[in-house]
């Protein structure tokens, strides 16, 4: 039997032999894993060197107008790419316990470049402590709430005031990108619209989706044939423009704005000042949501198919988010047991989902079909 040779670093020069059948296969995640890995490690040491290069005189010299443009020339990347990597590389240089957590792999580049914006030498290891607790794509929000106690209201809303924007450029396959920068109260005003104007939609279609046909990645189109089922991201962009173009003149969507001792947020987490809130008081129609001893919402029932308004904020109050993956998008509420089954609707037997999981739960519980649709409904709060 063929053996490998493997040198025992606890003992030096000596040799032991290894079966090839104890040494533990490398599996193509693994392998992806380090990979994903080494390009952070790779980031890392692009944007110290990015910084240290910005400071010489050597990219005037080559006749550029600034090292960033020398960068985008030279290394064939976006002129915006090679700031960032200056920005962030000139960031690392005063905040060391991010450096090293990049370093040490602690925290990837993706987590890194968005915390650099908010840190501080003061701040930065309480931040390392938050990004490793949450995902890369939560740590903006999760950031967001976080600054509630570390930046003063107006400071905040000013920031927001400068900063707002919808910068946009034409991608080389023609079609228009743009980066659309609004204050969180303002902007959950433009995506409950948006989310109401594509969940319209999807009732109007008399529920012809992904959940009434065989395969849930086509849906049947305006001449009956079968269409690819439009992404969430496509399903906006729709709703966008028909909202734009006049088709949303009639849409009410809910934004609610939570209230508590530790400051005002929206359902997803985002922080807004109490002067947002004074502001919406005008306009806005005030119902209390009443919590419990342990800060549970009062429940709510009833043997109506469709939940309530005052269940809808219950529901949304306690889960947040889907129950399944977490996300924020399009969240509907879903009967466990089916209403078919139950014939009653009680807070303790709705769940939120987003639309992908509610319909992903009815088609492995083969429900597909039979019995009433699923509850088509925003799960606005």
């Amino acid at each position: 039997m063929a053996l490998q040779l493997v040198q025992d670093a606890m003992h030096g020069p000596n040799l032991r032999l290894v079966s090839p059948s104890a040494v533990e296969p490398v599996g193509l995640g693994d392998r992806l894993v380090e990979m994903g890995w080494r390009a952070s490690d790779s980031h890392h040491q692009v944007v110290r060197l990015a910084a240290e290069f910005a400071g010489t005189v050597e990219w005037s010299v080559a006749g550029c107008s600034s090292a960033a443009q020398w960068m985008s020339e030279r290394l064939d990347v976006a002129l915006r790419t090679a700031r960032e990597w200056i920005a962030v590389g000139r960031a690392l240089r005063g905040l060391p316990v991010l450096d090293a957590a990049l370093s040490d792999r602690t925290l990837s580049y993706a987590k890194v470049r968005m915390l650099v914006r908010t840190a501080t030498p003061e701040t930065e290891s309480e931040l390392v402590g938050l990004a490793r607790s949450v995902s890369a794509g939560a740590l903006g929000s999760a950031v967001a709430a976080w600054s509630r106690a570390h930046e003063p209201e107006d400071v905040r809303d000013e920031r927001h005031r400068e900063t707002r924007g919808l910068p946009w450029r034409v991608e080389p396959d023609g079609l228009t990108t743009g980066t659309l920068r609004l204050p969180a109260d303002v902007a959950g005003g433009v995506m409950a619209l948006i989310d109401a104007a594509v969940m319209r939609h999807r009732r109007s279609r008399g529920d012809r989706d992904a959940a009434h046909v065989s395969d849930p990645e086509f849906i049947e189109d305006d001449l009956g044939g079968t269409a690819p089922f439009p992404t969430l991201a496509q399903q906006r962009v729709d709703a966008l423009v028909s909202v734009l173009c006049g088709g949303g003149a009639d849409l009410v969507a809910e934004v609610v704005l939570h209230v508590r001792g530790d400051g005002a947020t929206l359902d997803d987490g985002s922080p807004i000042s109490q002067s947002a809130v004074i502001g919406a008081l005008s306009g806005g129609f005030v119902r209390a949501l009443i919590h419990d001893a342990a800060g549970t919402p009062v429940n709510a029932s009833g043997r109506q198919r469709h939940p309530t308004t005052r269940q809808k904020r219950v529901v949304t109050e306690r889960d947040r988010r889907c129950v399944d993956c977490g996300g924020h998008d399009l969240l509907e509420f879903d009967h466990v047991p089916e209403f078919a089954i139950s014939g009653h609707t009680y807070v303790d037997e709705l769940q939120l989902r987003c639309a992908a999981c509610h319909r992903a739960r009815h088609v492995r519980s083969g429900l597909r079909g039979s019995g009433p649709a699923p509850t088509r409904e925003r799960g606005t709060p």
